[in-house]
């Protein structure tokens, strides 16, 4: 579905990045990905083809890192098709106990990064005059979230509404700009976080899947497999759509 595609994906080595770089170089595309962390980055990059997949350094904190993701993708492979912007802070905080530094961390990273990102590559699409596709990982929670979501839920309402207007500014680029509001997932990231910030024990994803209507977490493959289709011209013209992905139902009451 990514024939000779040039695809970046900010936030590409774990999690539903690493998903969507697989995926997407497994459909055709050139993929350039971007990590904070160099031996993990390397990793995914040494089990992909060395032409297709090209692995970037970057702290997406940074808002010069940012926007040098794209540049860097350009310089490997000479544009940029599709961007997909996948990093996410998720650590936790309330109203209360969420001070500036707290809150200020996920807005650099789960919304000014994105920005940046999207300027620097609709930038490159227009000079080319040609089409492109992007996909902004957000979140259920950018519904209003859990209470211990404060900024986390902030930012990712922040990003849904960057996708909206972004989208509509760019429809007559034809330059598609969709998000997906991806529930609760099975990853080393939520491993982690559940260990840390909640108490979890080794059983802690078998309890989660009994309570929830599928039987089981959201999957990484499947969620690479949806960001890759709406990359595709297989969506369409779907544009300014930010889709949720998960087995809750939002506005019914239980």
């Amino acid at each position: 579905m990514l024939k000779d595609r040039v695809v970046l994906v900010c936030g590409g080595t774990q999690g539903v990045g690493a998903g969507v770089v697989r995926a997407a170089v497994r459909e055709g595309a050139s993929v350039t990905f971007s990590g904070r962390r160099p031996e993990v980055g390397r990793a995914l990059a040494d089990d992909l083809p060395p032409e297709r997949a090209f692995f970037v350094q970057s702290d997406l904190s940074d808002p010069v890192q940012a926007q040098s993701c794209v540049q860097a993708a350009i310089d490997r492979f000479g544009r940029v098709d599709s961007l997909v912007n996948a990093a996410g802070l998720t650590s936790r905080g309330t109203l209360l106990d969420t001070d500036v530094t707290l809150f200020d961390a996920h807005i650099a990273i789960n919304l000014r990064a994105p920005f940046l990102t999207m300027q620097a590559a609709v930038r490159d699409m227009r000079a080319r005059r040609a089409a492109g596709t992007i996909v902004n990982i957000v979140s259920m929670a950018a519904h209003g979230g859990q209470p211990y979501l404060l900024p986390y839920s902030a930012a990712k309402a922040g990003l849904a509404g960057l996708t909206r207007n972004a989208a509509f500014a760019h429809r007559w680029d034809r330059i598609r700009i969709n998000g997906v509001n991806i529930g609760w997932t099975e990853t080393e990231g939520e491993d982690a976080i559940q260990r840390r910030f909640h108490g979890a024990g080794d059983d802690w994803l078998e309890k989660a899947g009994r309570d929830l209507p599928m039987g089981k977490l959201g999957q990484v493959d499947e969620i690479a497999d949806f960001v890759v289709l709406l990359l595709s011209d297989r969506s369409g013209v779907v544009t300014g759509s930010i889709i949720d992905w998960d087995q809750v139902v939002i506005g019914p009451y239980a």
